[in-house]
């Protein structure tokens, strides 16, 4: 099987030897988005609200740039630095996700990379 990597200007630069994704044959591996912003590389400030919506933006455009969208994610796993914060990423998360819901985990952790609060990844069709 061939695997092709993604890339995207429209979303942050990998900060390590990883691709943005990866498809292989009519599956999407989306590599966990933090708060970046593309243009600068600079963490988003604001509270996990704001921090989800930039990721989610980021995931749109690697998405996107695969062929694929929202309506075709199958998983997605969000990592939390603070499993308080779950309420507020589930309702900036259920705005994409209004009509489709993928499989999900989510799970806390001690820590995400830049000090953010909130990574998610996706498992998409293409």
């Amino acid at each position: 099987m061939k695997l092709n990597a993604i890339t995207t200007e429209k979303a942050p630069a990998a900060i390590g030897p990883y691709s943005q994704a990866v498809q292989a044959g009519n599956l999407l591996f989306c590599s966990g988005q933090i708060p970046l912003d593309p243009v600068t590389g600079e963490v988003v400030l604001g509270d996990v609200s704001a921090q989800t919506e930039q990721v989610m933006k980021n995931i749109a455009a690697v998405l996107s740039a695969a062929g694929s969208g929202f309506d075709n994610v199958i998983k997605t796993t969000i990592f939390l630095a603070d499993i308080t914060d779950f309420a507020a990423v589930n309702e900036v998360y259920n705005r994409y996700f209004s009509k489709h819901k993928p499989a999900r985990s989510t799970v806390a952790v001690r820590g995400l990379p830049r000090g953010v609060l909130v990574e998610i990844e996706v498992i998409a069709a293409v």
